[in-house]
């Protein structure tokens, strides 16, 4: 029955999701009146449409969600996630919200919540803004108040995961809205339940959104409490380890029989933890715990092996959160072994990819703690797979420490990788390699040096770089006191000026680079000096990157460039330094002139991604179907990007990738999946058949335009 239901799921969203496509698309495209020739009233016209789709998509998502945990399909990503960000996130979604309603707005933070926790975000997020949504609904004065708390009484408790962990956290949301009858305050957690049958006319609703909140609060191992009373508001409460847990990490000689029947199959799961109905407790101490682990398995999706992978014993079956993972991008398979045994002799799990499409789609898919790479590899070869890395704001972050034949030059350098071995290598010197990745990869806070004459020029360096926790910024003023930096070690990148006070920059930057234990640290000049085109050639010999000072945009590329050599993960930057590094990479990603190709049997689909794309400049072809899809890309060999539908009739998306996979001029051409499947098993599909990236339907147009200035370089 699960198969059959699925299989109708995936039908359903894509016969639902087909035609909201192309709506969505097109209402946003008249919303935004780029040519600015619609009135105001057409222009709200169009919002109104765009709006009410979304409205059906959320509904849609919302049933979808509901048939995935009943399912056994629903995945959990854990990973951390700032408090602060929930607090911008929940400020951001309602505060216009409560203006709009009058209402007051309160978010408190207890001074003993950790700074991070360890979850799914976006499943967290769902869950409170379900409970904000409700509270907002019902509410038509007065106020809504979120507090987060540490939870020390666990008495109340039922789930194992809040019994055993070390630290639970409170997501307390009251509002004084009209409250719930004691005798209906577990049936609203039934799916298509309300309080009242008559709440349905009045609020609106499908009865839908507190269902899906207490599966997933299940599935992230925590619990949703509520206590209410008619006319007197409501209290739900939201309980979650600090670290997310797995029900199979529970050990079964410490359960009771009560918590032994939620290691049951997922449907039986679905009901053990009904929504308890109590007062919350109050505030409590945090408590400190290790950070626990859980199968990663149903989590990084299974990649195509070639015969060659498969004679290498690698640790992707035995990945647990929390591992330290690096991925060996390696087509050499005794090579690959060999590191396989050092990786793991440092602490490391390893994965083996023999193939560079399949190192990408890896990459991706475990997001690893380091990346080894060859550059001479099949498919898709190692400058192409560092490029797309590091041009990538989830990917840019982990360091690639490239083992090649091909010799070593700048290139790589430039291109942001943490280091470089030539081929043949000892065993001293890749177990050093190994070792000063592991290091890396440990240090939690990196060091800038920034070599700078200037007070204030060095000191608005430090500002724009040193914003948040992860960078310390250490100042030297001339060439003798950068050299006794360097001497006492640690420094990860260095920005320099060319005029100092005791020497040029010059000579400094050669003294540096020639000594060969800061051959691998990242140099970047940022100069005033005008340079001629013999004098900027001298300097990139040494430096990864020369930036002028007097250049437009020229902090927010010392931003970006810095940002890359120091690894800095784009989700954990400040919002500030995030948006001008967004900023920074969009206007020196132009992808107009590019030419993409659209494959869709639906002709309303056509038209909507058609006029996107061009909206930006690119040169659209389509085909309606596989084969005439084939025969559009073999006249038109210059197509940069290719858009697959999945589902279409004669020769299906699957087939129309594998079968143009098989073309060598085609091996490395970029193809984005974009199907309405919402199930996560069908980007493993798209990527086994030949697809570089996926993208569902319905098609946000930022994140199609993003992903084509991802693949299209």
């Amino acid at each position: 029955i699960s198969k059959y239901k699925s299989e109708f799921l995936a039908n359903m969203s894509h016969e639902l999701r087909t035609p909201l496509n192309s709506l969505l698309i097109l209402a946003k495209l008249l919303s935004d009146n780029k040519d600015s020739n619609l009135t105001d009233k057409q222009v709200e016209y169009a919002k109104t449409i765009y709006a009410s789709g979304g409205d059906l998509l959320s509904l849609i998502n919302e049933i979808l969600d509901l048939s995935k945990v009943e399912a056994g399909k629903m995945q959990i990503e854990p990973r951390d996630i700032a408090i602060s960000d929930l607090q911008e996130f929940i400020d951001r979604n309602f505060r216009p919200v409560a203006e709009q309603k009058g209402l007051d707005l309160s978010i408190e933070i207890e001074p003993e919540v950790p700074s991070h926790i360890r979850t799914d975000p976006q499943r967290l997020q769902q869950v409170l803004k379900n409970l904000l949504a409700n509270a907002f609904k019902f509410t038509e004065e007065g106020s809504i108040s979120v507090r987060v708390e540490v939870v020390k009484d666990r008495s109340f408790f039922e789930a194992p995961t809040l019994l055993s962990t070390g630290t639970v956290i409170g997501f307390h949301v009251k509002d004084t809205g009209i409250g719930i009858p004691k005798n209906k305050q577990k049936i609203i957690f039934e799916a298509f339940q309300q309080a009242d049958g008559t709440t349905s006319r009045k609020y609106g609703g499908t009865g839908l959104g507190l269902s899906i909140s207490r599966e997933i609060t299940r599935l992230l191992g925590g619990e949703i409490h509520v206590e209410s009373d008619p006319g007197e508001g409501s209290l739900f409460t939201l309980y979650l380890p600090d670290r997310y847990i797995g029900l199979e990490e529970v050990d079964d000689d410490e359960q009771s029989p009560q918590q032994r029947q939620l290691q049951a199959p997922q449907q039986s799961r679905a009901r053990s933890f009904a929504p308890k109905i109590r007062h919350a407790p109050p505030q409590q101490s945090r408590e400190k715990r290790d950070d626990s682990r859980v199968d990663l398995l149903s989590q990084a999706t299974p990649m195509p092996e070639t015969a060659a992978q498969k004679q290498v014993d690698d640790d992707r079956e035995h990945l647990r959160e929390g591992d330290r993972v690096l991925l060996i991008i390696e087509d050499d398979v005794k090579f690959a072994r060999i590191m396989v045994g050092m990786a793991r002799e440092k602490g490391f799990k390893a994965v083996v990819a023999t193939r560079g499409d399949t190192g990408l789609a890896l990459a991706n898919e475990l997001m690893p703690a380091a990346i080894t790479l060859d550059i001479q590899l099949p498919v898709v070869d190692g400058w192409a797979i560092l490029d797309r890395l590091k041009r990538n704001p989830r990917t840019r972050h982990i360091p690639v420490h490239v083992i090649s034949i091909v010799e070593k030059s700048q290139k790589g350098a430039a291109m942001g990788a943490f280091s470089y071995l030539e081929k043949p290598v000892s065993k001293e010197a890749l177990e050093g390699a190994i070792t000063h990745i592991a290091q890396f990869v440990d240090k939690k806070v990196k060091n800038l040096l920034v070599v700078e004459d200037d007070k204030p020029q060095a000191d608005s360096i430090a500002e724009l770089i040193g914003e948040g926790d992860d960078v310390k910024v250490t100042i030297a003023r001339t060439g003798a006191e950068a050299l006794a930096a360097l001497e006492t070690g640690g420094f990860d990148c260095v920005v320099l000026d060319l005029i100092l006070g005791d020497m040029e920059g010059s000579k400094l930057l050669e003294e540096i680079k020639t000594q060969p234990r800061f051959q691998d640290l990242p140099v970047v000049v940022y100069t005033f000096k005008e340079l001629s085109s013999k004098e900027e050639a001298k300097l990139k010999r040494y430096a990864e990157s020369v930036v002028l000072k007097a250049g437009t945009g020229s902090p927010e590329k010392l931003l970006s460039d810095t940002a890359l050599f120091l690894h800095r993960v784009d989700a954990k930057l400040p919002e500030k330094t995030r948006k001008i590094l967004q900023g920074s990479r969009s206007e020196g990603d132009s992808i107009s002139g590019r030419k993409v190709l659209v494959v869709d049997d639906d002709v309303r689909n056509i038209f909507a991604l058609a006029s996107v794309l061009e909206s930006q400049g690119l040169e659209v072809v389509y085909a309606e179907n596989g084969k005439d899809g084939i025969a559009t890309l073999e006249r038109n060999p210059d197509v940069d990007v290719v858009l697959m539908d999945v589902m279409m009739p004669e020769m299906d998306g699957y087939e129309t990738m594998r079968a143009i996979r098989k073309d060598p001029n085609f091996k490395s051409l970029p193809i984005i999946a974009i199907t309405a499947k919402a199930l996560k098993e069908d980007r493993e599909k798209c990527i086994v058949a030949g697809a570089s990236d996926y993208l569902p339907k319905p098609v946000d147009p930022e994140k199609l335009i993003e992903l084509i200035r991802l693949w299209a370089r």
